[in-house]
């Protein structure tokens, strides 16, 4: 009898977006019988394990990069370049460690650049083949990043070839890397149908609008801070997800606002299924959920993660979500411009990756 192949499933530890677009990847390779282990830090390892209590786990040190609570981003950035670049060779070094000990058959990065090898399979998932930065350096960028998708096997790309495409330029501006596929936006609530009994509107998850925090601090909490003061003052019964998966409370910041630190998906579902609007960043992770609910958001950027900041513009530009700067933000401004825009429901029937993971594991000799 053959032994069940074992993947090896990395996401990146900069929010929780690059874990939350792991679920349905995690869920299919389950289905076609593959073992997986997740190898995560901080709050994605917290989130999966919520999500995956049945798997193995090893703790995969993350980058820790901090945001500015002000400041240029950038300008962070750069300066975090030569810590960050240390990191990618620590963890290219740590999957050595962990192939010789585990013994995975194949390993699946999510954004994470050191996790390709020779040994075994590798597969990175982005949805930046550019990255976005001031246009004298975008080229420059653009080519770090394709030495670094080059080295793996596969990159899988989380969005549509053709069509609609929730990435724009981000992943359609340049000419695919040769061993690049589409494999339609990931979400880790499509794998539910619509119009079953638990999905009919419910007065216990209603709300007039949901919240839904995350990214890195100190911005995360200062949303949260800036969000929480001015519905205080207004007429909304709101619910707010702070993303903090770490934590396991719930309370009320009024008798209008039920705080939540985190929920498992099922119910995350159901609370973005019974309310009128969302806000949020404008993280790529978060707006597949919301296209694949087709509700309405108000994106609201990381302060300088150009990433964000990109989608959050394309998205007003062209009348699908309303979008303002977090130091701009108001409420009753924003839910009265949101009515006007008509967002976007889009769904992956989950095809493409089904083939590519297919193609993995027949790789790996199954």
């Amino acid at each position: 009898m053959k032994q069940k192949p074992k993947i090896l499933v990395c996401p990146l530890d900069w929010g929780i977006g690059h874990a939350t677009r792991d679920v349905p990847v995690i869920r299919e390779l389950l289905r076609q019988g593959a073992d997986v282990i997740v190898g995560a830090d901080n709050r994605p390892l917290a989130f999966l394990k919520k999500e995956f209590p049945g798997l193995p786990f090893v703790k995969f040190p993350g980058y820790e990069v901090q945001y500015p609570s002000n400041g240029n981003m950038a300008l962070k950035m750069a300066a975090s370049a030569p810590g960050i670049l240390k990191k990618i060779k620590e963890e290219n070094r740590y999957l050595d460690k962990l192939i010789d000990e585990i013994r995975p058959d194949a390993v699946i990065s999510d954004n994470r650049f050191g996790l390709w090898t020779k040994r075994i399979p590798s597969v990175f998932i982005t949805h930046q083949l550019m990255i976005k930065g001031p246009k004298i350096v975008e080229q420059v960028l653009h080519k770090i990043n394709l030495s670094y998708i080059l080295k793996y096997n596969e990159c899988w790309i989380p969005d549509t070839e053709n069509g609609k495409s929730l990435t724009g330029d981000l992943s359609h501006n340049y000419p695919l890397p040769e061993n690049a596929f589409f494999i339609g936006p990931l979400s880790r609530f499509t794998d539910n149908k619509e119009g079953s009994d638990k999905y009919k509107p419910d007065e216990n998850y209603k709300s007039d609008i949901l919240v839904m925090l995350s990214g890195p601090e100190p911005q995360r909490t200062i949303l949260e801070n800036i969000i929480i003061k001015q519905i205080k003052n207004s007429e909304y019964n709101c619910v707010i997800l702070k993303g903090k998966t770490e934590e396991n409370k719930k309370g009320y910041a009024d008798e209008k606002i039920k705080v939540f630190s985190h929920l498992e998906s099922e119910e995350i579902e159901k609370y973005l299924r019974n309310t009128n609007l969302i806000i949020t960043r404008a993280g790529h992770s978060t707006i597949m959920d919301i296209a694949a609910l087709g509700k309405k958001a108000i994106l609201i950027p990381t302060p300088g993660q150009t990433e964000q900041e990109y989608l959050a513009k394309r998205f007003l530009k062209n009348g699908i979500f309303y979008s303002l700067p977090q130091n701009k933000f108001d409420l009753h401004k924003a839910i009265y411009e949101a009515t006007k825009f008509a967002g976007i429901r889009l769904v992956s029937d989950g095809a493409i990756l089904k083939e590519r993971i297919t193609v993995l594991l027949n790789r790996i000799g199954r």
